[in-house]
């Protein structure tokens, strides 16, 4: 199978630092679009049943929407992924301050989280040995970044298999204790970006239990069962067949996966799986981490135009494996903290058949 890695320029931000973008290309019939701004998914393209090739992730064909306001499309998101509750929390004694730029939490790593970074290019290529197309890249988020602690590097790695499938290996290393939580934000929509809602995607989820959560989307620290709720998709139903029981206006919550959460964990596990009746495209999620974030697009209302048109309410799903949010304030939850020495490492693969 001929897999293929191409770099371009992208443009460039208001320091005059250059942006690239990398394509990856496989035999198998997919195309991804990355770019070292945000370590951001800009496009993937899969055929369907039919052959037709769509572009299935919300974003941009330019670096400058990028760099204005919009929900995270595509993002790496860190420090932390998800609510921290009252911007701070306490860990070996000390009490850190963070952003609140989510009502009174702070969300996705603070006011400049790392989706909105330039990260540093690794390595790009083709890897004959496992037919795979890939660019890695770096970051370095100083002490105190964020009000988070630790000098951390941080490697993000996109690898189109020939498998069909988009890995993306996260690894990081710090020299003070700090909480990490990682995770990709890309908005999926399998009849392709732009082309109508996801309430008729066939949903299935490895999860029995979820973590219910206030008003302010915080975790009340409970672990509820899905059985006989709008939250059991143990058996595929569509996303449309109980939405209108979210209190919320549709699903942004944490499932809790049916399988081990450990850190060092190298084996992703089978968390979730996404088909789309009319182009055929089926996509199937596997992750190392011990939750998955199933959010809809709930705040989408058409303000972002990208790739397809404008993005309306409930025009993608995303898939945002991590582990569980607020988990610095709950100590039952997986373990968050990295601390010197150890070594993050995590796993989380997009798997496409048609």
């Amino acid at each position: 199978m001929t897999v293929r890695c191409k770099q371009e320029e992208f443009g460039q931000i208001q320091s005059g630092e250059k942006v690239y973008l990398f394509t990856l290309e496989s035999e198998g019939g997919l195309t991804a679009s990355v770019t070292n701004y945000g370590a951001i998914l800009t496009q993937l393209h899969v055929p369907d049943a039919k052959e037709n090739v769509a572009n299935v992730v919300l974003g941009f064909d330019a670096l400058e929407p990028y760099l204005r306001k919009h929900p995270h499309l595509g993002g790496t998101i860190g420090r932390y992924a998800n609510r921290i509750a009252g911007a701070s929390f306490q860990l070996d004694g000390t009490t850190y301050t963070l952003a609140k730029n989510n009502g009174e939490n702070c969300l996705h790593g603070g006011l400049i989280g790392f989706d909105k970074k330039l990260w540093q290019v690794e390595e790009f290529g083709e890897s004959p040995q496992s037919q795979s197309a890939f660019v890695r890249f770096s970051l370095f988020s100083p002490n105190m970044e964020e009000g988070f602690p630790g000098n951390l590097k941080v490697f993000v790695t996109y690898e189109l298999t020939a498998d069909n499938a988009l890995r993306i290996d996260y690894r990081a290393s710090t020299d003070l204790a700090t909480p990490l939580n990682l995770t990709n934000h890309s908005y999926f929509n399998l009849k392709g970006a732009g082309k109508g809602d996801i309430l008729d995607h066939e949903l299935s989820v490895m999860s029995d239990a979820y973590t219910p959560v206030n008003e302010s989307m915080i975790p009340t620290g409970e672990i509820a069962g899905v059985e006989g709720t709008a939250m059991d998709f143990r058996k595929p139903r569509t996303v449309r067949s109980r939405i209108d029981e979210m209190k919320i206006g549709g699903y942004d919550h944490n499932f809790i996966l049916n399988k081990s959460g450990a850190m060092s964990d190298d084996s992703p596990t089978l968390a979730a799986v996404a088909f789309e009746p009319t182009s055929g495209r089926r996509m199937t999620v596997y992750t190392t981490e011990p939750g998955v974030q199933i959010y809809t697009g709930n705040n989408l209302n058409g303000s972002v135009t990208g790739l397809g048109g404008a993005y309306e309410k409930y025009y993608a799903i995303c898939f945002e494996t991590q582990h569980y949010p607020d988990s610095v304030h709950h100590a039952d939850f997986p373990n968050v903290i990295l601390r010197p020495g150890q070594q993050y490492r995590q796993t989380t693969v997009f798997q496409f058949s048609w």
